[in-house]
């Protein structure tokens, strides 16, 4: 009796694996109009610039990459200069995305929450105290085009965000 339990147990923990692990991927449904690659222009503080940056998902379906590329060019006051990042999104416990840790060539390491409006994603920072807080959002115009806004607020006023550049994006036909 007590082994045919044990084997009824590790059938039903087997059963309910299973049934978890196939269950289907629409962590990244809110992302559909983000997937695939983007080309496209801004301004803001560091000056005008343009790049490309790209999101897909790896690891079988359980992480969204975003990949990106910006050049600003030089000015009479400022060098040229070049801004590459790496961000991944990933799901809670839940199952939700609504985290992502992001990475630069400056050094930057951001950590973010993810929000979501009908239209719009909007990743924020964490509060640290005497650090800045930044914002990203990406705001839909339509089925190929995007504004991205990246926006900071300093340690002294953290819910105070100022948009540091902003541009809008075209999907890479």
């Amino acid at each position: 009796m007590k082994r045919l339990r044990l084997s009824l147990t590790l059938a039903l923990i087997l059963f309910v694996q299973l049934g978890w692990a196939q269950q289907p991927n629409s962590k990244w449904e809110k992302w559909n109009f983000l997937m695939g690659e983007w080309v496209g222009e801004g301004s803001g503080q560091p000056g005008k610039g343009g790049g490309y940056f790209s999101f897909n998902t790896d690891l079988d379906g359980n992480v969204l990459v975003r990949k990106g590329h910006t050049e600003f060019p030089a000015t009479p006051d400022k060098k040229a200069s070049v801004h590459d990042d790496l961000m991944y999104i990933y799901p809670d416990y839940t199952g939700n995305a609504s985290k992502a840790i992001y990475f630069d060539n400056e050094g930057h390491v951001i950590n973010y929450s993810i929000t979501y409006t009908e239209n719009s994603i909007v990743l924020t920072s964490e509060a640290i105290q005497n650090a800045p807080r930044f914002r990203l959002s990406y705001i839909m115009i339509d089925k190929d085009s995007v504004n991205v806004r990246f926006e900071f607020a300093p340690p002294s006023k953290p819910d105070d965000f100022k948009i540091y550049i902003e541009g809008k994006s075209v999907r890479k036909k």
